[in-house]
């Protein structure tokens, strides 16, 4: 009777140990699952919100109307052809920094509001993320802005070139939430000007940028 009964107990322990550890895998799946479904909502809500504040920054930045004369310089033979391009590098730095500048103002100001998530989100099963009411959720975003000015070369004919200048901004994103992280990059690129450039355009400006760098704007400490 002993021997059963020793036997018993150790089949229950066992039996509450497996119940044990079948318990804690399906909470850390559900914490996983829940984790990955919150963070692609807010992700996907932050992209939302970076577009719509680099949009509103190049609107502003760009208010007056940006002519090619003012960003680029073309220096032309006697007989009219192209001997240089070169850009006006304050102009440029201003443009870049101040676009920068005011995205990264419109991404802190229009993140502080925080992102909701729908209740069915946390059960960690993606056809339930759009189900039930909404929870607002706090988020603490990190992001880093640089801004460089792109031209591109294109024949449109004889002796004929198509001189576009493009703004890229570039906003790196980082975001804290009470269950993880999550990085992501976004690309805008907005064309400012263009011009028919009549003339040989020198290999040398077919084949790279005439513009530096960019800036970059670091988040603040």
């Amino acid at each position: 009777m002993k021997y059963r009964s020793r036997r018993s107990k150790i089949k229950v322990r066992i039996a509450i140990l497996a119940a044990i550890l079948i318990l804690i895998v399906v909470a850390v799946l559900f914490h996983l699952n829940a984790t990955r479904v919150l963070k692609a909502i807010a992700e996907a809500s932050m992209r939302s919100i970076t577009t719509e504040a680099v949009n509103d920054a190049i609107y502003y930045t760009l208010s007056d109307e940006v002519r090619y004369e003012q960003l680029v310089t073309v220096e032309r033979g006697e007989e009219g052809e192209i001997l240089a391009i070169t850009s006006d590098p304050l102009q440029i730095n201003r443009i870049a920094r101040d676009a920068a500048y005011m995205s990264q103002q419109n991404l802190q100001t229009m993140s502080e509001s925080g992102v909701d998530v729908p209740l069915g989100a946390f059960f960690g099963v993606e056809a339930w993320a759009g189900f039930g009411p909404r929870i607002h959720m706090k988020i603490i975003p990190i992001s880093n802005v640089s801004c460089r000015f792109v031209s591109r070369f294109e024949g449109t004919g004889i002796n004929q070139t198509k001189h576009s200048i493009y703004l890229e901004i570039v906003a790196d994103i980082s975001i804290i939430m009470p269950s993880g992280s999550s990085n992501f990059a976004s690309l805008t690129e907005v064309l400012i000007c263009e011009s028919v450039l009549v003339g040989k355009v020198p290999d040398t400006y077919l084949q790279a940028d005439i513009f530096g760098d960019g800036y970059s704007l670091a988040p603040p400490a």
